[in-house]
């Protein structure tokens, strides 16, 4: 992939490596405070990444099955952010300065594209997040997937 200049200043500038999802981050914080989850697993409190979305990257359908996700424009084009509702009901939200900031609720399935040539943005997961807790849609098999889901997405 060839990435525009902006992208690879910013790769470089913040470390980040690609992400199983699409795109590229790195984890900046790690609570070193702990949360028992309902489920008894004990977690930190709250973690938090650079994410970055480059022309042509997606953030691929996914979900963190057990904690909430804030996601935190920080600079670029405006990101689009696609999830399914409670009621499989497909939604897109537009993060840039007048939105700067969305949750998507936990169990949610979630997707992302920037809208120009980058998009900058912080995740912040509660409880912390865990690749444990984490699925892809691609894993999933093609008869359990969501209807609505953007298969180009997938």
């Amino acid at each position: 992939m060839h990435l525009d200049k902006s992208s690879s200043e910013i790769i470089n500038k913040f470390k980040l490596s690609p992400h199983p999802e699409g795109g590229w981050f790195r984890e900046i914080i790690r609570s070193k405070n702990h949360v028992t989850r309902n489920d008894g697993q004990k977690r930190n409190n709250i973690t938090s990444i650079y994410y970055l979305l480059c022309k042509s990257e997606r953030s691929k359908w996914h979900r963190v099955n057990s904690s909430d996700e804030i996601w935190i424009y920080l600079q670029g084009a405006p990101l689009n952010l696609y999830f399914l509702d409670d009621n499989k009901e497909l939604r897109n939200i537009r993060l840039d300065l007048n939105n700067p900031i969305e949750m998507i609720p936990s169990g949610y399935w979630q997707a992302a594209s920037s809208t120009g040539e980058f998009t900058l943005t912080s995740c912040c997961v509660g409880p912390g997040f865990d690749f444990n807790d984490f699925q892809m849609l691609r894993n999933i098999d093609p008869s359990l997937r969501p209807a609505k889901a953007i298969k180009e997405l997938i």
